[in-house]
This record gives structure tokens, sequence and C-alpha cells, in this order.
């Protein structure tokens, strides 16, 4: 099982129809993180030395030599399809975790995350070196997951700007659309510019964690031309009024940008892109339908009602509950998935998962219903947990431990809620980031 603590998980619920519920929604979040492992959807589409895909097809025994660049969450599960599937001559891994077992011709960095560290731009400054070093008749195997965005960072200006700069973002409700906009125009590797820096044929493999997986989006768009500009970046700081709290240094660099001092990130038009093919191999809407897939599987009458849920995630949950309220019914599993933000006004433990599930536990209350909110990545948030479940029987399980879900909520404060009532979910980093995933149970 997926959930360290399943067993309490499934025994928190009052009733053998919410135990079994539980039970079951467990198994639904298990089925779609297991449909989206990197491992399995790289190696399934890089076999017998082709990439055999059905947007791309490519021989690479066409190339003199092959080299690796990865960076994300998913980038050890990849590397190692890519490197058991290809003669891979050398290649540069920058990852959150440590690699548990060693692969041959690959170099392991370990870089911060959300935020980049010193040993993010060391491990960026390796695998710059080796797309200098490449030649027109190489390929480079470029494998992007979420979470790169922090992994794989030269800044434009000092690394501590950046972080405080990311922070602030963070905190004020920013897309992460609109957060990798800003940091695309503070950087000399995002919005495209990996690819001027080699000569090689680029075939680029992503699993996306952004809304309707943009490539120019998805860790800041590395290998994607970029249609955003510094004007875009510049209003992004001015829609959320957070000019005054970040450093100058950001509002010096993005200023010389509109001045046209520093060369725009590289646009559609660029012909450099000629040599690159990126290829979507994972996303939420893959995880989506396999937890569909899963909860049919276990009798439920199961819809997708969307893989693009964004929004402030304590109106989400509440929302989920009410529609389902509104379309009663007994079996039905109803599955979403997307990216929701937190608007920060408290300075509580928790993520936007947890949030989401506190935000609904009003409306939960007295239902049969069950519903569970996942990060795909297995960290939600600042917290130890990947997310939390709640039933109709939670709101009178918090009030018997005096915990009022609104003091909670006031303080973004949703782990230290369901941490006592052992409600979070708890995995631990799964290797793989297709965002979030929403499982409600009638």
């Amino acid at each position: 099982m997926l959930f360290t603590n399943a067993e309490a998980l499934i025994a928190n619920g009052c009733t053998p129809q919410l135990r079994q519920k539980r039970a079951d929604a467990l198994t639904i979040c298990a089925a779609a993180i297991d449909a989206v492992d990197p491992y399995r959807v790289c190696k399934s589409i890089l076999s017998s030395g082709r990439l055999t895909h059905e947007t791309a097809s490519l021989d690479f025994s066409s190339f003199s030599n092959i080299y690796l660049v990865a960076f994300g969450k998913a980038s050890l599960g990849m590397a190692k399809a890519a490197t058991e599937a290809l003669p891979v001559r050398r290649g540069v891994v920058i990852s959150p975790t440590p690699a548990l077992s060693s692969m041959k011709t690959v170099e392991v960095f370990v870089g911060g995350h959300p935020l980049p560290t010193q040993d993010s731009l060391q491990g960026t400054e390796n695998a710059l070196a080796l797309l200098r070093q490449v030649g027109a008749k190489d390929c480079v195997l470029v494998l992007i997951s979420g979470g790169g965005s922090s992994l794989l960072e030269k800044p434009c200006i000092p690394l501590d700007d950046l972080r405080k700069l990311t922070e602030v973002l963070l905190a004020s409700g920013a897309t992460i659309d609109e957060l990798n906009i800003v940091r695309k125009h503070l950087s000399y590797v995002k919005g495209g510019q990996l690819i001027p820096l080699t000569k090689a044929t680029v075939v680029a493999l992503i699993i996306s964690d952004v809304v309707n997986d943009p490539f120019e989006s998805i860790a800041s768009g590395p290998t994607a031309p970029d249609p955003s500009t510094f004007h875009d970046a510049v209003a992004v700081l001015k829609k959320y009024n957070i000019s005054g709290r970040i450093p100058a240094s950001v509002v010096e660099y993005l200023s010389r940008g509109l001045s046209g001092a520093v060369p725009e990130t590289p646009k559609p038009s660029d012909p450099c892109f000629a040599r690159v093919h990126n290829v979507l191999v994972a996303n939420n809407t893959l995880a989506c339908h396999a937890a569909a897939t899963a909860a049919t599987n276990l009798g439920y009458s199961s819809v997708v009602a969307s893989t693009s849920v964004t929004g402030e995630a304590r109106q989400v949950g509440q929302m989920l509950v009410q529609k389902a309220k509104e379309n009663p019914g007994c079996g039905i599993a109803v599955i979403t998935g997307g990216e929701t933000t937190v608007r920060v006004m408290g300075k509580g433990q928790g993520g936007r998962n947890q949030e989401l599930v506190l935000g609904a536990i009003r409306e939960l209350a007295g239902t049969e219903m069950v519903l569970a909110s996942c990060a795909t990545d297995g960290v939600d948030g600042r917290s130890p947990a990947a997310g939390a479940v709640a039933d109709g029987c939670s709101l009178s399980r918090a009030s018997n431990a005096r915990l009022n879900p609104e003091e909670y909520l006031h303080r973004n404060d949703s782990y230290a809620f369901f941490s006592p009532l052992g409600d979070c979910l708890l995995s631990g980093p799964t290797g793989t980031n297709v965002m979030d995933l929403h499982i409600l149970l009638q």
C-alpha cells in the first residue's frame, strides 16, 4: 500500500460503510500514482533503440552518441529507464532526493526544492558543461518533471534574492504559470534557454505538473520556446502588489529587460527549436483516468469531472461536496485533478490538499461521503503529509478533540488539524509529480 498509515486511516471511519470507502479511496489514489510511475512510462516508449510515441518516432542509432540531462522529482526513475534502454554515454541528474542505486555513466546531484539551493546551482553547472561539449551529430535526452524549476537553475540575480521572490509569490496565491513567467525572466536556463547552449538534437521527455500541460511552463520550459515576455513578468508582480516586498535586484533586472538591455527568452520563431522534440509522457489526465478505472473495478460508477481544477483550495473542496449534494447518489466516484492555490494568511503548517479537505469538512458533516485529496509527489506543501481524508463523521470527531476548522483555516494550519485526528495521508516522496488528485466517494 502506498500510504504507510493506511490501517489507521481506514479505522478512523465511524461506520463500516465509511471504513470501506476510506479503504477504496486509498486504493484509488495508489492506482493513479502507479499509472504515472516515471520508470514505467519512460521504459514503455524507449525500446530497441527507438523512441516510440504517438507524437514522435525516432531511431537513436542514427546519432553518434547519446547523452542525458535529467531534473525534477521524477528524474531518478526517468533516468533509470533511459539508461537501461539506451547506450547513454554520460549523464547528469539533478534530483531532490539521492539515488538509491548507482547508474553507470550518470552522475546524480541532490538539489533543493521548493527553493533552489547552492547545490541546485552546482548540479546545473555540470549539466550545462555537458550540453556545451556535445556535438551536432549527438543526441541529448532531456528528462523533465515537476520540481525542475528549483533544481535546474542559473539565476540572473543573487540566489538568496531569487529564494525570497519565490517565497513571496507562493504566499501571494500566484499560479504556477505566473510564478514560472517571472522565474523564466530571471534565469539563464529557463524559457527555452537550454537549447542555444548545445549543437545536439534534443529529445525532451516530459512529465507534466502543470494544468493543461503547456511545455513552456513545465519546470519553467527549459527546452520549449517561451511566448511570455518581460512585460508579462512585471504584470505578475503588479497583479499581486508585491513589488515592495521583493528584493530590489528583481525589479532592477526586470526593468533592464523591459528596456531591452538584456535579451528576451527564445520565442517560437527561433530556428534553434527545429532540432528539438518535446514529448509528453505522463500527466494528471493519465492519473485521473487510472483512478477512474480503479474505482470502476471496485464497483463504483466513476466519472472524471475535470483534470484542470484551479482556484482557492478551501473553496474548491467546499464546492466539490456541494456539487455532489446537488446530484445525490450512492456508489458514485467523482475524480478530479489539477492544482489549487493557497493564499497564505497565517503561519501554520500544511498544503493545498489538506486545506482543500479542511475547507469541505462542514459540507461533509452527516453524509456518507469520503473526500481524499493527495499530492501525487507525496509532499503537500511544507508538511510531512501527502494530503488528507475526511468523511461525514470527521467534524464530530474534530469537535470532540476541540479542533475548530475555521481557526485552523485562518492560520493555514491544516496539518495541525488533521494530524491529531490521524487523517493525514502519509506516503513520503513518490518519485513522480503530476499535480494533485481529488477523490469523492458517495
